[in-house]
């Protein structure tokens, strides 16, 4: 029988994932991410050139591995959510949230009636193997992960009242806008972004959540586990391969600008 656990949600509270950010756009690269390992991948539809169709192929090619697929809308509307959950997608990371009424309606979005309003329509939907799982409809709900995105100076004046919103079970703190809107656009590594940084994951953790962020500092994201941050994604996959490409270029072309900075980055 096929097995629909959502083994990312099971594992979200009980250890550490450390996750890959996966904004190529393509099955190909995210079968080849998931080769590689990564407890979990985000296929990102906010910043990439995603679509339903291109997210959908992905979320085939994560599925043949041990891999757990997460994806981040471009926004939390309830109509995509619908369509992402349909066609398979169990553990969604939807950015800017700023107020616990907005990470209410995100949950409601992620449940069928009555407990939500996501929409019937399981005989078309990849989630449910059209309709070949018999008791999908009943079971559907508890293997949906959500996770909230607080990433704006409104995000944190609400953060607790966000944090006491029954069904969300992680809060992704997002480095790079939120350095922006302090002031440090682009410089996520700032002392003042990181003291709000870490003093949110702490809140997250003691409020029963899972707290998570991305990093492709390899300094900063290894502090981030030892705080115990439960999920952290440590690169980014177009970055790593515009790295790679321009190292390995200036190794035989001379003139080749390094891509390496020394501000600490996000991606």
């Amino acid at each position: 029988m096929l097995d629909t656990t959502n083994y990312f949600k099971a594992k979200l509270k009980k250890t550490q994932q450390i996750g890959m950010w996966v904004g190529l756009a393509d099955g190909y690269c995210a079968e080849i991410a998931a080769n590689a390992g990564f407890d979990w991948l985000l296929i990102d539809g906010e910043h990439a050139p995603n679509d339903l169709r291109t997210i959908l192929h992905q979320l085939q090619s994560i599925a043949a591995y041990p891999s757990q697929a997460a994806v981040r809308p471009v926004t939390g509307d309830v109509g995509l959510i619908k369509q992402l959950l349909d066609i398979g997608a169990q553990t969604l990371l939807i950015p800017m949230i700023e107020t616990a009424e907005q990470a209410e309606l995100m949950v409601k979005a992620t449940r069928y009636p009555p407990e939500g309003i996501r929409g019937v329509g399981s005989a078309l939907a990849r989630a449910s193997r059209w309709n070949s799982l018999s008791n999908y409809l009943n079971e559907a709900d508890e293997q949906i992960c959500v996770l909230v995105q607080i990433e704006s100076k409104k995000g944190l004046e609400n953060i607790d009242a966000i944090l006491a919103v029954e069904g969300i079970d992680g809060v992704f703190i997002g480095p790079a806008d939120l350095s922006a809107a302090l002031g440090h656009r682009g410089n996520p590594g700032h002392p003042e972004v990181q003291e709000i940084i870490v003093s949110s994951i702490k809140k997250i953790r003691q409020a029963g959540k899972a707290a998570g962020i991305l990093s492709a500092d390899e300094k900063l994201a290894k502090h981030y586990l030892s705080l115990g941050t439960e999920f952290v994604a440590v690169g980014v996959d177009s970055s790593l391969l515009m790295k790679s490409m321009s190292q390995l270029l200036g190794k035989f072309k001379d003139g080749v600008a390094s891509t390496t900075s020394t501000v600490p980055s996000v991606y």
